[in-house]
């Protein structure tokens, strides 16, 4: 056998390896699922069958969507207001003297605190929810963004600054670049925290309106759990939540690696 088949071979093997956990405990939920003779319990089968059925009839997909649009705008927000001020408070002493304090008072505070605020301020809609999403992403980001302003090599700033450069220039030039992997760290988790809290928003929203009115698949998965009591379709909007969140993270990636070769994020 060749170098090139014997490679091939381990890499199925390997890749066999890979399927035959989650093959496994599907086959084992099935057992259980069909030995306790409740007819509510979900069963992978009736798991795949509810799934089919809601992306057929574009629920799924329209609800997927519409907390998409609503945790992009959050994050956006988020991103252009912390990835600034993380800059300046690395960059500039004065500023991190003043701001981290106020940051760090309300880092600790869960973006669902917030809720009530944001219910009574901007109503059931889709406005509170992405100012819960930007709560949320708003921390890591400015967290990382600082780690990094402030983890730039101190040669290069000497450098720069023997070469006269004003301090603005010497934030534009040298601390943004070097900055920029960890700021890309900080979108990353930014990102999945705005994918959580949107669940966690569009769930606690979905109850505030009654089941009505803001839609997502947080509210979505509201409605199965109050009104209709589907366990299957709850699974299936939990499983669609975990693969949006992991495409989300590798777009992010992607992203990352195209913007800035030279680093592993």
């Amino acid at each position: 056998m060749s170098a090139k088949g014997g490679a091939v071979g381990v890499h199925a093997r390997a890749l066999g390896l890979g399927f035959l956990l989650p093959a496994s405990i599907l086959v084992v939920w099935q057992a259980l699922g069909m030995a306790s003779g409740n007819p509510r319990t979900p069963v992978p089968t009736h798991v795949v069958s509810s799934a089919i059925d809601l992306v057929a009839s574009a629920e799924l997909p329209l609800a997927i969507l519409q907390s998409l649009m609503r945790v992009f705008a959050g994050f956006a927000v988020a991103a252009a207001i912390a990835v600034p001020l993380g800059l300046a408070m690395g960059a500039f002493r004065s500023v991190d003297r003043n701001v981290d304090p106020l940051v760090e008072s309300f880092r600790p505070i869960a973006a669902i605190a917030i809720l009530p605020l944001a219910i009574l301020w901007l109503g059931t809609g889709t406005a509170a929810a992405v100012m819960i999403v930007a709560y949320a992403a708003f921390f890591p980001i400015v967290v990382n963004t600082v780690a990094g302003a402030k983890g730039v090599n101190p040669t290069l700033l000497r450098a720069a600054s023997t070469m006269g450069l004003s301090r603005l220039r010497i934030v534009r030039t040298v601390i943004v670049p070097a900055a920029l992997p960890a700021i890309g760290v900080g979108l990353r988790i930014g990102m999945g925290v705005a994918w959580t809290a949107i669940v966690a928003a569009e769930l606690a929203v979905g109850a505030k309106a009654g089941g009505g009115g803001s839609g997502g698949i947080g509210q979505m998965m509201f409605v199965f759990y109050a009104y209709s009591i589907e366990l299957n379709r709850i699974i299936v909007c939990m499983i669609a939540v975990g693969l949006v969140a992991l495409a989300l993270d590798r777009l992010l990636r992607l992203a990352m690696r195209l913007a800035m070769p030279w680093s592993a994020t």
